[in-house]
């Protein structure tokens, strides 16, 4: 067990925020939508002692079929019915004390973007490109510091607040679109109103809302509109399992059971056992199940109870507005496995439903893919668990990826166990729609993995951009942007050259980059911009052969087209017999270098001496 600070035991003692007698200070969701295929709606009704109070409304369609209450008297939730006949309005809802109005909730009831129920989200056509928003882009500096939050900017500090914003990403959407990335993945753009370490956005103080440091509400769906006109799609950041310390709720918490362990009574909160295994383990006692689901990630992070019915709405409905109000190509789903199991069939089901085509990605990480897969839709698990998750990051990839391009090559180890590492895909239901990786925000920098040598990390990229699945690349892995091997979070979410007035290098334009870096940056821009014309590779069926003798030799293709990879770590070029390839062949005798456009006669290729080839077959 673990104390929690005595900043937020006061918060969780204190009286409610002030307000006029019977004012309602919150509903949530703030607004809904007609046409959603679950009629069901629930508003969290926040206010000076409201819970007394009898509600009422009379609009066409829909109907209050219930009111609940918690054990503190400042919420009112509202069960309500909007039913398919229903026509978008405001919806006035009535709050009466006897016969005395005491407030009148003005809802809006809006129409959805036509076509949203059948939106198409990510799959392995795409490539995605995340980034860090504090660290990426500066384009208005007016709002690096706001009067309505706690923690100014402060550059000089890794760990602060340095400024990005969504007026930057946005200003910068054609530089990720011309590197041929069809979707992005901010980290959490929600409001973080923490005293310090608050630019991450993993500790949300406002689910509802985008941090002011970052812009608007109405600045996010522009982004999001003029991302679309690039051709790309934005992936939201949820984070389901916990909250920041300073979030609303802890000043006035709804009930004892909100958060998970005795708090509230006690000040002390469990700890999560971080045992990922328990969860798919067969032999798994109950009580480490529970010390796994039920403990909070990190003791600065409230861990919300979602078997309270009204938490699990309350998170269910946040994600769907989310996705309607911003117009969404994808969900990343932060710390997956760490919350309530049925809770997590719940909501992945109900996006399923809502969004049949729909796309989220959940982060499970683990080095065992029997983990992983657990969370797939259409996984048969053992204990019949059912999720409705199309993708997860995969992380058991990653570390082979890694670690196979570090250690030396024999038998056993090295090039060797990147070709073993994908017998787990029998484990998988779709593996191609896992999000394959190199590396994120959370890991050390891919080039200074590889100890910065250019021939490794070339061939990362190119698995990244060949392999099955759905590659994610982290910005700035296109300058060779470095970081210590051990995890130092401010270094690797170092702020992108150029993106701030002043900079001495800019990455956007290519002024100031070191040779190394221009040379990165133009193979990551010529592979990805023709992975995302080759089908072949986007979808295609996959052939690899054992590196018994040297190189790595894998084939992509379909019905029209054939890709051949070769990875050759040795300081030796290497000839390649097209004798022990001749089954993927299939006759042919010619290849074109897919980078280079040069020509090869498929008897005579040669894979440069710790390089990689890949070669058009036709």
């Amino acid at each position: 067990m673990k104390r929690f600070s005595a900043l937020i035991l006061a918060l969780c003692c204190a009286a409610p925020v002030a307000a006029e007698t019977g004012a309602v200070e919150r509903v949530e969701p703030p607004n809904w939508w007609t046409g959603m295929a679950v009629p069901d709606l629930q508003l969290m009704v926040h206010g000076e002692d409201i819970a007394g109070l009898q509600a009422s409304l009379d609009y066409p369609g829909v109907k209050l079929v219930g009111t609940e209450r918690e054990e503190n008297p400042n919420y009112l939730f509202l069960d309500l019915q909007v039913t398919p006949e229903t026509e978008p309005g405001t919806l006035d809802i009535a709050l009466r004390d006897g016969d005395n109005t005491r407030a009148v909730i003005h809802y809006q009831l809006q129409a959805r973007k036509p076509g949203s129920a059948q939106r198409h989200g990510f799959d392995s056509s795409d490539a995605i490109y995340l980034l860090t928003p504090d660290r990426f882009a500066n384009g208005n500096p007016g709002n690096d510091s706001t009067a309505d939050t706690i923690e100014g900017a402060d550059r000089q500090h890794p760990g602060g607040r340095h400024g990005g914003d969504l007026t930057g990403m946005r200003q910068h959407l054609d530089y990720v679109a011309d590197l041929g990335f069809t979707q992005i993945w901010p980290t959490p753009l929600v409001e973080n109103d923490q005293p310090s370490y608050s630019y991450h956005g993993y500790a949300a103080t406002d689910l509802y809302k985008i941090d002011p440091r970052f812009g608007s509400n109405d600045d996010y769906r522009a982004f999001v509109q003029d991302a679309r006109k690039n051709g790309i799609g934005v992936i939201q950041d949820i984070v389901l399992n916990h909250l920041g310390s300073h979030h609303w709720w802890l000043g006035d918490l709804p009930s004892g059971d909100w958060l998970n362990g005795d708090g509230i009574k006690k000040g002390e909160f469990p700890i999560t056992s971080h045992m990922r295994t328990t969860l798919a383990d067969p032999y798994a006692a109950d009580v480490d199940r529970e010390a796994f689901s039920s403990g909070w990630f990190v003791d600065s992070m409230p861990d919300m109870n979602q078997r309270n019915p009204h938490v699990a709405n309350y998170l269910i409905q946040n994600s769907l507005w989310w996705v309607e109000s911003a117009d969404l190509s994808g969900i990343r789903a932060d710390t997956y496995g760490y919350s309530d199991p049925e809770f997590l069939h719940r909501w992945s089901a109900r996006i399923h439903r809502e969004y049949p085509n729909f796309s989220v990605v959940g982060e499970e990480w683990s080095r065992n893919p029997v983990v992983v897969s657990h969370w797939q839709i259409d996984k048969k698990n053992p204990d019949g668990y059912q999720s409705y998750l199309q993708s997860l990051m995969d992380f058991p990839l990653f570390y082979a990826l890694r670690e196979s391009l570090a250690e030396e090559d024999t038998l056993h180890s090295g090039l060797t166990d990147l070709y073993e590492a994908l017998v787990n895909d029998i484990l998988y239901p779709h593996p191609q729609r896992m999000v394959i990786l190199g590396g994120n925000h959370d890991t050390s920098r891919l080039y200074s993995a590889l100890d910065d040598d250019y021939g490794l990390y070339k061939m990362a990229v190119t698995y990244l951009a060949t392999m099955r699945g759905i590659p994610q690349f982290f910005y700035g892995d296109e300058l060779l942007m470095q970081s210590p091997k051990e995890r130092d979070d401010g270094i690797v979410r170092s702020d992108f050259p150029g993106g701030w007035h002043g900079d001495s290098a800019n990455g956007f334009t290519g002024k100031g980059l070191s040779r190394d870096q221009q040379r990165a940056q133009d193979y990551v821009r010529a592979l990805f911009n023709w992975r995302r014309q080759t089908p072949a590779v986007q979808n295609g069926a996959l052939k690899h052969f054992a590196p018994l003798d040297g190189p790595y030799v894998y084939f992509r293709y379909d019905d029209r087209n054939k890709v051949m990879v070769a990875m050759n770590k040795s300081d030796q070029p290497y000839k390649l017999d097209m004798a022990r390839y001749a089954e993927a062949l299939d006759g042919e005798t010619h290849a074109t270098d897919v980078i280079s456009g040069k020509h090869h006669k498929l008897d005579q290729l040669v894979v440069p001496a710790r390089d990689v080839l890949v070669v058009d077959l036709k």
